[in-house]
């Protein structure tokens, strides 16, 4: 969740660190710590709120060359500038920052307690720094005493120290770390994604678990954290090719991602029909198929197993990353997971991952950030390719994750020409709604409508149960209004009991085979009372509204999902909600 961010080099490290903490604050807003090192000392400064408005001229840092900073998201302690990080030792001799979360921390705390240690704060994050501080009474070796501390750590985690000598430690399990090497400038810098940094470096070492960096100047040391032995390391080339983060003319950075809705899906068509065949030839192969994913991705998840059943004839089956310990002892060799993810670091869908690799499955990966975990694990990567998502609440990277996974399926179904000829139909027709000044406004109007409202229910069927149960994701994160996705076949059986005069009801219809049956439940919630909110080519006498959109075949669920996520945009700013930054959430969920 949270990201952390350090710099050795020949710039300004405080202004270093405040441009890289502001990339990296998807991952948590709730407050933020710089700590530099100044002559022989720390100078340290923690806020609560957000990074993203501040100029690093506003603050009372020295210069300094060698500086770590993290952005936080809340887990342990609440939100306050006392459990922001970094945290400082008691002798104020070094500072801590974390991503992660302690599994036994209260224990950990108990015993440090016992022999004499206090707190500051709430956090889990502290206990690391007083039981450094203990380690370091038995053994003046502080990269010892930071490696003997971690291993006494449960749960995924990933830490960063700086020294009053400017050395710079940091140690991974778990939440991700990658080094970046501008070695033109000399310039190092470490941070939770190759973003923060990449229009800076050529190259990254990618830090794996259980392995800890030691940097003094400019010289870079890796270890085994268990062994203490030595690492040899492998720098890799840096190949992003699209990292500006820019709004352009756009007045936030999902709207601006929602009209890349047509590049993305192109990105698809564009990549190997080679990688493409290679992976439907597995896929027939395989004993049992998972689809895999958490939040919005495990709505993509779920969706492609629909198309792979759909259109592939494949028995494929949709978990959901945390709740899939079930499964644990049905994986086996010969199955295959499926997982799309915008980050590659999702801690839940990567425990099971790991879990299957043991058994003998193989991992396909779907990603949009190089050298993450995911991808690095994978059997069969995929990349996305789609450019930076700033925006916490996702919409692009859903549309790429589902339109890949359509065409995944067609070319296990023999049709990938076929595939290809409907996502650049999709592509042409989708430009067009976007630009479609009379559509936009129809979805305006009805944001405006919706303004008082406290409920909306959402009901899709087949191609658009997913569909639908990603735009109720989108209107829930951006507009905090409850919202409620119903199985249109499963309405009679009990939300029913829910549906009164003036209750608002999306239903998202396609050219399809369940059409009269979405038209069915329709009609039962009008017949109650409900407003209707038809999504779709064709209008009917049962809606209040139409949100007309044009009639794309079997990608029809995707073009039913963009007019979704204009909805959600346009109701989040008519409410007067932080488009990009929704309350309480994170981009990358990299704790269980």
């Amino acid at each position: 969740m949270c990201g952390i961010f350090g710099y050795i080099g020949n710039k300004n490290a405080g202004e270093k660190i405040i441009e890289g903490l502001k990339r990296l604050e998807y991952r948590g807003y709730d407050s933020w710590g710089v700590a530099v090192k100044s002559n022989s000392k720390i100078d340290l400064i923690k806020k609560m709120g957000k990074i993203g408005e501040v100029q690093f001229s506003q603050l009372s840092l020295p210069s300094s060359n060698i500086a770590i900073g993290h952005t936080r998201w809340a887990t342990t302690g609440d939100v306050s500038n006392k459990n922001a990080h970094p945290h400082c030792s008691s002798d104020q001799t070094f500072v801590l920052a974390h991503n992660g979360i302690v599994e036994n921390y209260k224990e950990l705390k108990k015993n440090l307690y016992k022999n004499g240690h206090r707190f500051k704060s709430e956090t889990d994050t502290e206990v690391i720094v007083r039981l450094i501080e203990s380690k370091l009474n038995k053994s003046s070796d502080f990269k010892i005493a930071v490696q003997k501390a971690f291993l006494d750590l449960k749960g995924r985690n990933t830490i960063i120290l700086l020294r009053d000598n400017g050395d710079i430690v940091a140690a991974r399990n778990g939440s991700p770390l990658v080094v970046g090497l501008d070695e033109k400038n000399q310039d190092i810098y470490l941070s939770s994604d190759t973003l923060s940094f990449a229009q800076y470096v050529k190259k990254t070492i990618i830090i794996e678990n259980n392995q800890l960096v030691f940097i003094r100047r400019d010289n870079v040391k890796i270890f085994n954290i268990k062994t203490g032995k030595n690492i040899k390391y492998h720098a890799e080339k840096l190949d992003i090719k699209d990292n500006k983060i820019d709004k352009g003319d756009f007045d936030h950075f999902m709207i601006k991602e929602i009209n890349e809705n047509p590049f993305v899906i192109n990105q698809v068509v564009k990549q190997s029909r080679r990688k493409y065949d290679a992976l439907a030839r597995e896929i027939k192969k395989a004993k049992n198929i998972y689809t895999i994913g958490s939040g919005t991705a495990g709505f993509a998840a779920a969706q492609i197993a629909y198309y792979l059943r759909a259109y592939g004839k494949i028995r494929a089956v949709s978990l959901v990353g945390a709740d899939a310990r079930e499964y644990f002892n049905l994986f086996r060799k010969g199955d295959l997971l499926i997982a799309p993810s915008q980050s590659g670091e999702t801690a839940d869908v990567l425990e099971v991952l790991e879990y299957a690799q043991k058994k003998g499955a193989q991992i396909v990966s779907y990603v949009n950030m190089e050298g993450s975990t995911m991808a690095r694990m994978s059997d069969f990567k995929f990349s996305a390719q789609a450019g930076p998502e700033v925006c916490v609440m996702s919409t692009k990277i859903f549309t790429s994750q589902i339109a890949w996974g359509y065409l995944v399926a067609k070319t296990v179904q023999g049709k990938y020409k076929e595939g290809i000829n409907n996502l650049q139909e999709l592509i042409k027709k989708s430009q067009l709604y976007l630009k479609n000044k009379k559509s936009i406004n129809t979805i305006k109007n009805l944001s405006h409508y919706l303004h008082n409202t406290q409920n909306i229910f959402l009901m899709g069927k087949s191609q658009n149960l997913q569909i639908m149960n990603e735009g109720m994701v989108k209107l829930i994160e951006g507009t905090y209004k409850h919202a409620h996705s119903i199985p249109a076949g499963d309405l009679k059986h009990y939300a029913i009991t829910l549906i009164e005069k003036g209750v608002i009801v999306i239903v998202a219809i396609s050219n399809d085979e369940v059409k009269p049956d979405i038209l069915n439940a329709a009609g039962e919630v009008r017949a109650r009372g409900a407003y209707i909110i038809g999504v779709g080519s064709d209008d009917s006498e049962l809606f209040n509204s139409l949100i007309k959109v044009p009639d794309t075949g079997e990608t029809s669920a995707i073009m039913n999902l963009i007019p979704l996520q204009l909805l959600a945009y346009f109701l989040t700013v008519e409410l007067g909600n932080n488009v990009d930054k929704p309350r309480n959430i994170a981009k990358s969920v990299t704790v269980k």
